[in-house]
């Protein structure tokens, strides 16, 4: 569990901050943006959730859950001789876990025709938005996994994370009936 009794440290002050395993880096480095940008989608999936109920509000709770875990995951560089368990790692089964929501949750849904605009209802435009960072979050790391060991159940969870917000959104929008399409070249 973790304890914080002073909010503010001073150790960051110069530009550098701790990794997990007490490394100190640049506040800009990949590895700080990767798990930063997590940061900042569950921050969007926080707003999310002001205008979510029941089974979605439920089921958003457990992906904040899940993102703290994923940046507990990327803010601790893999070791070589890690021993399985020793650091708390995103796993299959929380991608598989994605999956089976995806499915449950897009079967409903009538096939797109278009591609959709990010827009609707209050809540399917932060889920649009969260999608959204969460891509820019798995962009980072697969940059960051060019240079540095990445568990790559992390990079799985965020992609299959933004497809379930993309079909969270959709069923924010009366379950696909309310999407804003695209109309290719309306505006010429």
């Amino acid at each position: 569990m973790v304890r914080l009794t002073r909010i503010y440290t001073r150790t960051g002050d110069k530009g550098k901050t701790s990794l997990g395993d007490g490394t100190r880096v640049d506040k800009n480095a990949i590895r700080v943006e990767a798990y930063g940008t997590v940061d900042e989608a569950n921050a969007v999936l926080g707003l999310a959730r002001l205008y979510a109920d029941g089974p979605i509000q439920t089921l958003l709770a457990r992906i904040q859950n899940d993102l703290f875990d994923l940046g507990a995951d990327l803010c601790t560089p893999p070791a070589e001789a890690e021993a399985p368990g020793s650091r708390l790692r995103v796993v299959q089964s929380q991608v598989e876990r994605l999956e089976q929501e995806i499915d449950a949750a897009n079967e409903p849904l009538p096939p797109l025709n278009s591609f959709i605009l990010p827009a609707g209802t209050p809540l399917a435009a932060h889920l649009h938005h969260a999608r959204t960072v969460v891509r820019r979050a798995e962009r980072l790391m697969v940059a960051l996994a060019g240079v540095e060991p990445v568990n790559p159940a992390a990079i799985t969870y965020a992609n299959r994370l933004s497809d379930l917000l993309f079909v969270l959104a959709r069923a924010a929008n009366g379950q696909g009936t309310a999407d804003v399409l695209w109309t290719p070249g309306a505006n010429r």
